[in-house]
């Protein structure tokens, strides 16, 4: 027999949102890969609804090949131009060319013996809060703001969720960015 589930009211208004909240908002994420793609959703969705971004989400993940950083890093002024043709995703020239500088640090980090992981890992255990975080991340990356930065900690765990009282989730331990269990 099928438990009812009662989400978040936002949840419950899509199914994309339904799966989005129950299986990735709030989870920790440590693969290096998920994490630029994670940045670039948010990114992509700056001034759009997250669901816009959710049903161009395949093709986004398509367009820019899985969101392999050391593919992504290597785009050329024609992949710009390919993506920004590209009608099955967000063509912000922008946000385009964010995503690949982002990539580009990403590589820097790898090459330097380290990871994108690694740095959320330091700052998250320095326990810093919002403005401090949007100015690491500016220092780092490119097109990041208070709210790309919220949103983005909050979706990969970093900052906890905070369900509505009535949400399956509120009666489930929060997992721990830092515990990577």
């Amino acid at each position: 027999m099928e438990t009812i589930r009662t989400r978040c009211a936002w949840a419950e208004s899509h199914p994309l949102y339904l799966t989005y909240h129950d299986d990735e908002y709030g989870v920790p994420l440590h693969d290096d890969n998920l994490l630029l793609e994670r940045l670039a959703l948010e990114q992509m969705q700056a001034g759009l609804s997250w669901l816009i971004v959710l049903k161009k989400r395949d093709a986004i993940r398509t367009a820019f090949d899985k969101f392999q950083i050391p593919v992504v890093a290597n785009y050329t002024e024609s992949d710009v131009d390919r993506l920004c043709s590209d009608a099955g995703i967000i063509r912000n020239r922008k946000k385009i060319e964010a995503i690949i500088a982002n990539a580009n640090r990403l590589l820097e980090f790898q090459r330097n013996g380290s990871s994108f992981d690694a740095w959320l890992v330091n700052n998250a255990a320095r326990k810093l809060d919002l403005p401090n975080w949007v100015k690491a991340f500016k220092q780092e990356f490119k097109f990041v703001g208070s709210e790309i930065v919220n949103e983005f900690l909050l979706s990969i765990g970093v900052f906890p969720i905070k369900h509505e009282p009535n949400c399956w989730l509120t009666k489930t331990p929060h997992q721990e960015f830092l515990s990577r269990g």
